[in-house]
């Protein structure tokens, strides 16, 4: 017994039963001309071949085993595509080229809906089947697995990322301004620490004035004043205030700057 399978699995004969369906539906055989048309089929065959001859027409020969009984031999018989049939038949009997039409339409139909029961009855076709199926069904539940797992993961960095969104939403859209000790204590330091920082990334000088360069991009502004001095009088003020989006953005340098130390 041959228990080979074919390229797409099945087993070799229920391979080879499609590939000759499909073949037998994209091609009509001498044999079935004549019966449309009520012709000898020797006569059909010498009507193709003048006409190929003349380079009308093509055919393939092929062997088929005759309809007659049992006992009845294989004959030669000629495939030709759908082109060459309606030549043919308009050549033997133009009257039954609506027939001719017809048949075309069976095997057409036929081919987009092939009759499985022949290659199902193999006990190895059904097995063959069924691996494929279960291998799909595995792959999709694993596929399905690992859904749920990035799901899993993304409502846990959700629930992680809560406070800081709700911080972020709360803050920006905020027209409050924080001084040094507000701004620290929000972000979780202290007020000489958060202003050395600031003097690092560049915020402020270093007499703790904002750049003007952050005061334009709204993440500091300043409070200009005045005080008594006791011997000097007067003295100017410039007081550095943080606006609601430069303390979301410091908060985010603030925590990155500890996930470095940390790494």
């Amino acid at each position: 017994m041959n228990n080979s399978l074919s390229q797409h699995g099945y087993p070799a004969g229920a391979a080879s039963h499609f590939q000759i369906h499909q073949h037998v539906s994209r091609t009509m055989s001498s044999i079935d001309i004549s019966e449309l048309v009520g012709s000898r089929h020797d006569s059909v065959k010498r009507t193709i071949e003048r006409l190929q001859e003349k380079g009308v027409v093509s055919f393939t020969p092929s062997v088929e085993t005759s309809h007659e009984g049992a006992g009845a031999r294989p004959v030669e018989v000629y495939l030709v595509n759908k082109r060459d049939s309606f030549i043919i038949v308009a050549q033997l009997c133009p009257e039954f080229t609506a027939r001719l039409v017809d048949r075309w339409q069976e095997l057409e139909e036929h081919l987009v809906k092939p009759d499985y029961s022949a290659a199902l009855s193999d006990p190895r076709t059904l097995l063959a089947l069924l691996t494929e199926n279960v291998t799909k069904v595995v792959a999709l539940e694993a596929n399905n697995t690992e859904l749920i797992k990035e799901n899993h993961l993304l409502e846990v960095k959700v629930e992680q990322d809560a406070p800081k969104v709700a911080f972020h939403d709360m803050v920006t859209v905020s027209h409050k301004t924080y001084n040094a000790a507000q701004a620290a204590k929000i972000i979780g330091t202290g007020r000489t620490r958060l202003l050395q920082f600031m003097r690092q990334k560049g915020w402020v000088t270093r007499s703790n004035e904002p750049y003007q360069a952050k005061i334009e991009a709204g993440l500091l502004d300043v409070k200009l004043g005045t005080f008594e001095h006791p011997l000097e009088g007067t003295v100017p003020t410039c007081s550095t205030l943080i606006t609601g989006k430069g303390l979301t953005k410091l908060q985010a340098m603030w925590l990155s700057r500890e996930e470095d130390l940390l790494s």
